[in-house]
């Protein structure tokens, strides 16, 4: 049985983000709750959809998505659930509740349907305890984190009588359609990803006491230097509310003791249960460990004393061992000798070893807590993978030397001549060491990944060289690979882009790929500003002339390329990156795009092709000849621009066109690549024909008066500067054809030339350079 319909029994937050993001893939659901006492009998199920709309960062890819939720209720609409395939129960984390609605989820589903429940802490066996056979049989934990729509990770647990193929059918579902990366837990206390990271908090507020550390000084040290997110610690705890933190950590304490000769350590502190009791709970109750004032007519952000219960304003503190972090990552922290660096030692020693203990009692194996911790905590590296950064042997060797318990598991690992968890073997497939089976196993990766790292393993690199690699990705496909900081643009990527076309012209490849993969937040942050910035204050005008014709040139051969060339951004995809992105044969993104044309922001205007591309994507479709006003559609592709809008899905891209009506979307991170792969084998084995160029009609000066008109009614409104209009009439002067009359159709040629003209004008305004110079010192914009 396929999952084509889907019930969520709870339209609180998470049933909420559930039922959203089934949406986002396209899964139509129900989404019930029950009768209120009074007025309509669906209000809090509808009321669920109305709070997911307004939540922000947004559930939905787009706000009309909620169409395919359905509001219902238990007591009227049970034949409903007979026409779901998949059945997932969010309700309050009370086995009594649950247990009851099992018993209406048993009176009204159909046979065959997969039932699943969202607990964070409840046993299966517990809650499958009273159900019938069948529905046993077809009964799995689905733990979603929250919020559902970003954060990666689903774990699955299955019962004693869950059916093998339910199993393989709900991680199937949930990695390929919702984008899930699946995590295989056991029916114990918190699963993986909770149990490993409440002990780091448990770890953490013991050793915070011993270093003489306070909660903001921690928050600095646990963060991004540590390999973690830059909520680090106590800002996580705000966000997750420390109600739930303690609730979590007293489950592993009462629940966990048979297993675990630590549960006793997840105790919340004194401190803990004063602000819980005070109802200081974080972000849901408007302050936590961190609080907002304004009461000085100012957003000031305070931090609480723990001893005192006191607010103060925040200090930024600052270690020598966090500044050398961040060129040496989390093994130049430990190895400092200050107070921040003997705490972050103490606490990732202290993980590293719970972690290892806790094989076979969570996870099977090492690749689980991994991933859990990377998908669920937002790590950089999980703990195993942390111990094979900092280097285990020498770790090893550091806990013993402090009397530290190593586990035996480790202990023979290195004794068998493994000096780390992972690796590769022959094939160059990448493995890990089971500490349960004490051998090398290949890692489990799905059919549908395509990893580069991979690649690079398994086939000598084509071409390389310090921004950019050009890959052999198989079947005839070539990729190009950006890997610059925050892959932005740079003479190098360029390079490596003509050498992938030379060698498609060449016939080596029937299609390439352009795309890249983590870590980092970035398809392609952008341009290298610094490079046009210099070339400006030096009055280099042919230089930088001659670099944008070169650059808008490659991308316009990729565009029209006779064989296909597909591009596929994820993530952060701004200026030039949105750029790259737009000139393909076709583009298969992430769900999670961030895409928009961002020059402004430095007073100037996309150079690349960027204006062309919006013109054309909005005018290019209407038939040479046809009469028509070309003014409202200019006027919107002039927003985005002028705007700095960027879309924050991969439908608001669509909305916007940053993505054609025909632009696929993959949710799955690590499918990407793959899928944009078999696109590009798909159309060249489809006798791929590149379109022609097309040409549009523009408004000329009557249409760039009216632009001009808005731009001087945002600035009376003080929304925007004196050079933000300069920059915005430059855009105008672009998008409605130059000194070209009214009505006079352009092909992309002369819009390309429009676009330089331009851009190579506001790189000689000193306002432009000022605001190149203060972003690169501020990562800023500057409004002057």
């Amino acid at each position: 049985m396929s999952i084509q319909k889907v019930a969520v029994l709870g339209a609180g937050v998470m049933g909420q983000g559930i039922a959203a993001h089934l949406a986002n893939a396209g899964i139509p659901s129900v989404l019930f709750d029950i009768v209120p006492k009074e007025g309509d009998r669906n209000a809090l199920a509808a009321g669920g959809l109305t709070t997911a709309l307004e939540a922000k960062p947004a559930n939905f890819y787009h706000r009309d998505f909620v169409n395919l939720v359905t509001p219902a209720n238990y007591e009227d609409h049970g034949a409903l659930l007979g026409d779901c395939d998949l059945i997932i129960e969010v309700v309050v984390e009370y086995l009594p509740i649950k247990q009851k609605v099992y018993e209406w989820v048993a009176a009204n589903r159909k046979p065959g349907s997969i039932v699943a429940s969202n607990t964070s802490g409840i046993k299966l066996a517990d809650m499958a305890a009273s159900m019938p056979e069948e529905m046993r049989q077809h009964f799995v934990v689905m733990h979603f984190f929250n919020p559902v729509r970003y954060m990666r990770l689903l774990e699955i647990v299955a019962g004693d009588d869950t059916l093998p193929a339910v199993v393989e059918q709900t991680a199937a579902f949930g990695e390929r359609v919702l984008g899930k990366g699946i995590v295989y837990a056991k029916d114990t206390a918190n699963f993986v990803a909770n149990r490993i990271g409440c002990y780091g908090m448990v770890s953490v507020f013991d050793h915070m006491v011993k270093q003489g550390l306070n909660v903001e000084e921690v928050d600095v040290v646990a963060g991004p230097p540590m390999g973690r997110p830059k909520s680090a610690v106590f800002r996580t705890a705000d966000l997750v509310g420390l109600d739930t933190l303690d609730h979590v950590l007293g489950n592993v304490r009462e629940n966990a003791a048979d297993v675990d000769p630590l549960a006793q350590q997840f105790e919340s502190p004194a401190w803990l249960k004063r602000m819980v009791d005070e109802g200081a709970l974080g972000k849901k109750s408007g302050g936590g460990f961190y609080k907002s004032d304004k009461s000085s007519g100012k957003r000031v952000i305070t931090v609480r004393d723990l001893e005192t219960g006191a607010y103060a304003p925040i200090s930024k503190p600052r270690f020598a061992s966090v500044k050398a972090a961040k060129k040496g990552g989390v093994k130049a922290l430990i190895a400092g000798d200050d107070k921040a660096a003997a705490f972050a030692w103490a606490v990732t020693a202290d993980v590293l070893i719970y972690s290892a203990h806790r094989i076979p009692e969570i996870a099977d194996d090492i690749v689980n807590i991994d991933r859990g911790m990377r998908w669920g905590f937002g790590w950089d590296q999980g703990p195993f993978e942390t111990w094979d950064l900092i280097g285990v042997a020498e770790s090893v060797a550091r806990m013993e030397a402090e009397g530290r318990e190593v586990p035996a598991n480790v202990k023979r690992m290195l004794a068998a001549g493994r000096e780390s968890f992972y690796g590769r073997n022959a094939e160059g497939l990448e493995t890990y060491w089971d500490l349960a089976a004490d051998r090398e196993v290949v890692v489990p990766k799905s059919e549908g990944w395509l990893i580069l790292s991979d690649v690079k393993a398994r086939t000598e690199v084509v071409n390389k060289n310090g921004s950019a690699s050009l890959l052999d990705l198989g079947d005839g496909i070539a990729g190009l690979q950006f890997h610059s900081k925050m892959n932005s643009l740079d003479a190098d990527i360029g390079k490596m882009y003509i050498d992938a076309l030379d060698r498609l012209d060449a016939g080596e490849f029937d299609g390439l790929v352009v795309g890249n993969q983590g870590p980092g937040p970035a398809f392609c942050a952008g341009a290298n500003v610094f490079v046009v910035l210099m070339m400006s204050m030096q009055k280099q005008w042919d230089q930088l002339d001659a670099m944008l014709v070169g650059l808008q040139s490659t991308l316009m051969r990729a565009k029209y390329n006779k064989k296909p060339v597909v591009t596929a951004p994820w993530g952060l995809t701004l200026g030039g990156g949105a750029e790259v992105a737009m000139h393909s044969s076709a583009t298969v993104a992430g769900g999670e795009l961030y895409m928009g044309l961002v020059e402004v922001g430095v007073g100037l205007i996309p150079g690349a092709g960027g204006c062309k591309e919006m013109l054309v994507r909005y005018l290019g479709d209407i038939p040479e000849g046809t009469e028509y006003d070309p003014n409202p559609f200019v006027q919107q592709a002039f927003k985005n621009i002028g705007l700095a809008s960027v879309a924050t899905s991969c439908e608001e891209a669509r909305g916007m066109r940053y993505l054609r009506p025909q632009d696929k979307v993959t949710i799955d991170p690590d499918a990407l690549i793959a899928d944009a792969k078999k696109m590009a084998r798909g159309l060249a084995d489809a006798a791929f024909v590149p379109p022609h160029q097309r040409k549009v009609k523009l408004p000329g000066a009557s249409g760039r008066s009216t632009i001009e008109l808005f731009l001087y009614s945002m600035a009376e409104g003080g929304y925007a500067t004196p050079h933000d209009v300069t920059v915005g009439k430059k855009l105008a002067w672009v998008m409605t054809g130059g000194d070209a009359p009214g009505g006079t159709w352009h092909t992309e040629d002369d819009l390309l030339a429009l676009e330089r003209e331009a851009f190579l004008s506001l790189c000689g305004d000193p306002k432009t350079q000022a605001r190149i110079q203060h972003f690169l010192k501020t990562n800023k914009p500057l409004r002057n």
